[in-house]
């Protein structure tokens, strides 16, 4: 196998591994129904670094899409269009985050410093 195949593999294999990272962080977010609501501020924890993980995902795909324009580079047309509606559904999914996660901490205000 070339080195260039099998570097490709490696990142495909560790891009698949932060998004499980981040899916399982982000999971009780998504079930907030199902979440203990006395024992919040460790999910409140783990949700940020959940999200954490999705800007740098945003991040770099806007890097992606602006990079070849830098450099005068030429961007497939679909590969442009894939990118940008990935950033978009990208983008959504970090505003809902952020929504569940202000409901999620409105819930648990009971007076006081949260944190």
């Amino acid at each position: 196998m070339p080195k260039k195949a099998r570097d490709k593999g490696w990142v495909i294999a560790l891009t698949l591994a932060f998004w499980s990272l981040a899916a399982w962080l982000l999971y009780p977010l998504v079930n907030l129904d199902r979440v203990d609501m006395s024992n919040i501020k460790p999910y409140l924890y783990r949700s940020v670094l959940g999200l954490t993980l999705l800007i740098i995902f945003f991040g770099k795909t806007l890097f992606d899409l602006i990079y070849p324009w830098v450099y005068s580079k030429k961007l497939p047309r679909l590969n442009a269009a894939l990118l940008t509606l990935y950033a978009a559904a990208l983008g959504g999914g970090i505003i809902f985050m952020i929504i569940r996660m202000a409901t999620l901490a409105m819930k648990n205000r009971s007076g006081g410093f949260f944190f």
